[in-house]
Order: structure tokens, then sequence, then C-alpha cells
């Protein structure tokens, strides 16, 4: 028993912070089974270059665009507030999910106000959560669509869209959890995650009371009815809510019912694997069903690891993390493949017992380009996923995943101005595809379903949080960016280009803890470990292992840390099981996917296109609606084609011309007016 405590006390201490600095995205400085934590909200900032400029879009633009889009006739989010506040009459609109849309917004809001202190978000958010006080019930329970259902019973209102009235809306007398589909818990969760960022960033405690009050209602209401809450974990974002709430107050009942959750989806019958309940989950070693659900799902039981360390649930995580990472996931770090898949799993194989499944992960290796479904909500749980799953294994294959995701699966879900927003990410966009997909092709202010554009902004307003991670006397270094790091004992200034140049150099402005390991991280796209040059300042020493630069010394003010990666443009080809990609490449620089637009192939057609195996690519600046991005230029082969127009199959043509096209970043794409774009092009050999 003395080992045990012995154990997990060197446990605790090895995962703290260099100081008692605490309230990061994830703050895990008292986690046994961390071993690191994320730095406090105010304690990075972006300074300059790239993630300077697009933060800037962020906060000065985009959060006020989503404000006033919340706010209009087709948004109505912020109206179905208004209405269950009590501040007017009318019905419901829009999804049941709107509520838990509207507090990632808030989380952006507040993430950001963390780093500018701009008065007029504070006074955005000091406005919403007033009304989400009014509009939570007494027990605890918030959700508009039951409120204004409730408060129009009487009235004979009826809903105009999909919303119900009274208690139509569930079984349950006053209308909670009788459907799944209501999201409640969805809702719930990002309310509850919202409030701890919200105190964390403005020490107001106005939003935290009410995440305090969801939280005591949804373990009330475990107590009374486990299988009810267990059959509507849908997009569980109460998962990690409850795990984050737990290391924010130290209560051990949110650990308790954070492990609840888990066990409890035992209890489901008729699941199903679209929800991952057909069995229990510690039975589960792939990705299966719907992907935001399943990332989710995965994100949250990795936040309980992180508390716990039950061995069976680190287990399956790590067998459904391979099969994602290497059989189920896009190069840029994006899941869900299919718009509509299938399980046969659990069933007898007859027709009529398999399972449709929305947005699906599909089998092993099927990723379709054209019909890529790739949700940027399941994309983001991914990056959720491999943050958690990287402060538990201090693995840098985790934080690749991140910055991948980050840079090419998240980023193109947002415009470069900031004010409009995919909800799905093919890798190919054809004029000629025979049949309209259920998502727009152009990124819009609005979509119908509008969970994907909160998630992402939200996202995105926290990357410098990111940025950093730490341990006993030592500081991590996770992604590069030109940015300023303040913690207690030490202070840091970050100067890059990146992710266009792999040159950085680390001043040192303050260090009140002399002797700090550094520990900066070494992308996979580096080819070589040994030709990254490394400079530090006299009397530290370094060396290169695991996937780490690890540099110690003696610190003081004016101290320098220089390294230089190399970028080189490579061609990077698919496992040949993936069957739509034989024979063709994708173009990557450093940590950026790139792809072809047919604005930028001089008349050729994109069909046409073929990389020479020995392409040479040539860097070139530009900007694509005012945003600054690196190109690449390359002489490429162009097929003489004739039109496919009543084909099917013909003979291979021989006619080959030269073409010099442009390719730009996959998140740029789109930022032009409607075109076509691939990602993989077929590879002409020499």
């Amino acid at each position: 028993m003395k080992r045990q405590i012995l154990t997990a006390a060197m446990m605790i201490l090895a995962a703290q912070a260099m100081s008692a600095q605490t309230g990061g995205i994830t703050d895990t400085h008292n986690s046994k089974y961390a071993k690191m934590n994320a730095t406090p909200l105010n304690a990075v900032r972006w300074t300059g270059g790239f993630w300077g400029e697009r933060f800037n879009v962020f906060s000065k633009t985009s959060l006020q665009s989503m404000w006033n889009t919340w706010r209009t006739d087709y948004g109505k989010g912020y109206n179905n507030f208004l209405i269950a506040a009590g501040e007017k009459e009318g019905v419901h609109h829009g999804p049941p999910f709107h509520d838990g849309d509207m507090y990632k917004w808030l989380e952006g809001v507040a993430a950001t106000y963390a780093i500018t202190k701009d008065k007029e978000l504070d006074k955005i958010m000091d406005q919403f959560i007033s009304l989400i006080i009014k509009s939570q019930d007494d027990n605890g329970y918030i959700g508009t669509q039951v409120r204004i259902a409730r408060m129009n019973a009487n009235k004979n209102i009826k809903a105009t869209d999909n919303t119900v009235v009274g208690t139509a809306v569930g079984t349950d007398k006053d209308g909670m959890f009788g459907n799944m589909l209501n999201f409640e818990t969805y809702n719930l969760g990002h309310l509850i995650t919202a409030g701890i960022i919200h105190k964390r960033a403005t020490g107001k405690t106005t939003l935290y009371n009410c995440a305090l009050k969801a939280a005591d209602f949804l373990y009330r209401f475990y107590e009374q009815a486990p299988k009810t809450l267990a059959k509507n974990a849908v997009c569980p974002s109460h998962y990690m809510a409850m795990n984050e709430l737990y290391r924010e107050t130290g209560n051990k009942k949110y650990l308790k019912l954070a492990q609840e959750l888990i066990n409890i989806r035992s209890l489901v019958k008729d699941g199903t694997d679209d929800n991952q309940d057909r069995i229990p989950f510690r039975e589960q070693y792939k990705a299966i069903g719907h992907s935001v659900r399943a990332n989710y799902l995965y994100a949250g039981v990795a936040d309980l690891y992180l508390e716990d360390g039950e061995a069976q649930l680190k287990k399956n995580l790590d067998s459904i993390w391979n099969d994602i990472t290497y059989r189920k996931m896009y190069i840029n770090g994006a899941c869900g493949a299919l718009y509509d898949g299938t399980s046969p799993d659990g069933t007898d194989y007859q027709p009529a017992n398999i399972q449709k499944i929305h947005q699906a992960y599909g089998r092993p290796y099927q990723l379709p380009q054209l019909t890529a479904h790739n949700e940027t909500c399941a994309n983001i749980g991914n990056m959720l996923l491999n943050w958690r799953l990287y402060l538990t294994s201090g693995k840098g294959i985790n934080m690749d995943i991140v910055e991948n995701c980050l840079y090419n699966s998240i980023m193109p879900g947002i415009s470069l101005d900031g004010k409009k927003y995919f909800y799905v990410n093919p890798l190919r966009m054809s004029n000629d595809l025979p049949y309209t997909l259920r998502w727009p092709k152009e990124r819009q202010e609005y979509i119908s379903c509008f969970c994907c554009p909160p998630n992402t902004l939200r996202t995105l307003c926290e990357a410098q949080d990111y940025a950093y991670s730490t341990a006993k006397d030592t500081l991590y270094v996770n992604l590069y960016g030109e940015n300023k790091l303040q913690l207690k004992e030490i202070s840091l200034s970050q100067h890059t280009d990146y992710p266009w140049d792999g040159k950085i150099t680390f001043h040192v402005d303050k260090a009140v803890k002399k002797n700090i390991t550094l520990k900066l991280r070494v992308p996979e796209w580096v080819d070589n470990v040994s030709d990254v040059e490394v400079r530090a300042t006299d009397k530290a020493s370094y060396k290169i292992e695991d996937g780490f630069i690890t540099i110690t010394g003696s610190w003081k003010k004016g101290d320098e840390v220089a390294i230089n990666m190399p970028m080189r443009t490579k061609l990077i080809e698919a496992n040949p099981l993936v069957e739509e990609l034989r024979g063709q490449v994708a173009v990557q620089r450093g940590p950026i996917i790139y792809c072809l637009e047919s604005q930028d192939l001089n008349g050729a057609k994109l069909d046409d296109i073929m990389i020479p195996s020995d392409a040479e690519f040539t860097p070139v600046e530009t900007t694509i609606d005012g945003s600054r991005i690196m190109a690449l230029e390359a002489n490429v082969l162009k097929r003489g084609e004739d039109s496919w127009k009543g084909k099917l199959y013909r003979e291979s043509s021989k006619k080959y011309g030269n073409a010099k096209v442009r390719f730009i970043p996959y998140f740029a794409w789109g930022n032009r007016g409607k075109s076509e774009m691939e990602v993989f092009v077929p590879e002409a050999i020499k």
C-alpha cells in the first residue's frame, strides 16, 4: 500500500506544471495519469506570422460575424434563448442542438477574451449569459426546445419547422430525454465546458454556476434513470465536460459520473453501431459508426483515462487509435468517409438487419475522395482525442495528428475572410459529378446543420493553447508559430515563418527558474532528424530522440535557441488497398497538404493533369482573399484527352503535353468562387 501511495504521488509530481499556474484548455496538473499539462489560457499569444494573421481574423471578424448570424431570421439560435428566458413569445426554430452550438461559440469568445481582454466581447458574453441564466430550470436542466414547448403547451401555439410543442418533445412528462436526437446531453456538455473556460478566462462565475447546476442535474438524473441517460449519449460532449469539471472543482462525484457514463452504456438495449452502443465500450476495438459521435466518445474516454488510468480503457483506445490512424483516416487527419454507410457487424447479415450509419467510418481503407464526407466536427473530434492521448503518452505522433488536423482538416472549414463555413470536406470537387450531394459545394455563412461553424471557430480561437505544455522542470514545444509565452518560471518569444519555413528561433525574455529542460517536437514530416540543425546558447546541451529535440541548460534573459528543419516538397502515395488512390499522389510541404484548384491550371482541365514523379516545385509567396500563403509552382504533364461525355471506358490516351500549374494549400481552396479541386493527382512515373 505504501508503494502504491508513493507511486501515485510521484506520478502527480511528474505531471504537474512547473508552477501552480492552472486553468488551461485541459487542466491536468493534478491528473494522475497525465505526463504534462496545458499552459494557462492567457499564457500564449500569437504575435505575427500565419497564426497571428488567422487569430486576428477570428478575434476581430469571425466571432462578431457569427454573433450576428445567431440573431438573424435564419440563424435564430439567440431568438430561442430570448423566448426561453421569457423576454418574448414565440416558437422554437432550428435543430435542437443549436443550444450547444451557441455554447461552443461562447467558449470561443471566452478563450479569445483571455488573450485580447476585448471589452466588447465581454459585453456580448454577459448579454448572452444573462439569457442562459433565465432559461435554466431550477433543477439545473436547460434546453430551449423543451422549455419553449412547455411554455407554449397551453397557448395553442404550433411550431413552424422541425420543433415539437408541449410534452410531445419526449416521453417524460416534462419533455426531457424522450428522444435521443434532441441532443440534450450534447447541449449540456458544451454548456459545462463553456462555463469552465469562461471562468478561467474572465474570473466570473455567472456561466460557471449554470454549468455546476447542469452537472448536478445530470448526476441526479444518472441516479434516477441511468438507462435513459445512457440512451441519450449522442455526440457525448458531456463525457469530456464531466472530467474537466472534476479537474476544476476536485469534487469526486463528477469523476464518479464520468466513470459511470461509460459504464451505463452497457445498459442500452437494441443499441446501434451508429451510436457505438450496440456492445459495451470495453468490448470495442475498432472505430465504428457515426464519426462525430465516435470521436467525441473516444476523446471522453481518453479524458477519463487521464484521471483513473483504467488499463482496459487504454487497451480499447490504443486499438481504436491504430484502426483510425492506419486504416481509416484521410491524409489530412479527416474522419468519416461515407455520407451514408452500413454496418453488418452484430447482425445475421440479412439485408433487413444491416444498420444504416450516417457519416460513417466505413471499412478499412474505404476512403473515397469526391464523395468524402469528413464533417469538420469529426476532424475536431480526432484532434481532441489525439491531444488527450498526447497528454497521456508524451508521444510526438499524437501531436503530429493535432497539427495535421488544425492546418488541413479544421482550417479548411472556414473561409479566409472568417465569415463562411464548410460542413463537409471532400478531397476532390468536380462539376461533372452527375448527382447532388447533401451539403453545399461552397462555404456559407449559415448552414441548416450549424454544428461545424462554431466548433471550427472555437477550436481555432484556442489553437495557441495547444502550442506548449509543461511537466516538472520541462517545457514542451508542441506547435510552431510566431508567439510569446509567459509563465511564472520562464518567458519565451518564438520567431518563425512556420508553416512556410522550418527555421525557428526562441528568445528567453525572462528566466526565474534557471534549470528548465526544453523539448521541441520534431514533426513527422521531417525527412531525417540528422538534417535538423540546432543552435543553443553556451552551456546548453541537446540530443534528438523519440521525436523531440531535448535541450538542457541554465537559462537567463537573452539566451537563444534556434533550429532549422529543412522543408522539402514531397509526393505522398496511399496504401494500395485504398482503391481510389492507386497511381495517384498528393503534394505536401512541411505540415501543409496542397491541392490543385481549377483557377490555377492555365486553361488545362483538372482531370488531364499528371504529376511527373521527378517534378520540381518552386515555393511562391502570394495572397488569396488578402491572406498570405505559400503556393507551389511546377511543370506537369497534360493529357490531350477528348470529352468523356457518353463514355465509361476507352483506350488509354498516349497524347501528352506540358503545363505549368500552381498548387495551393488545401485549407485555402474555395476562396475565389466556385471551383473544381483535387488533392490526389495521377502520377506519371519517370
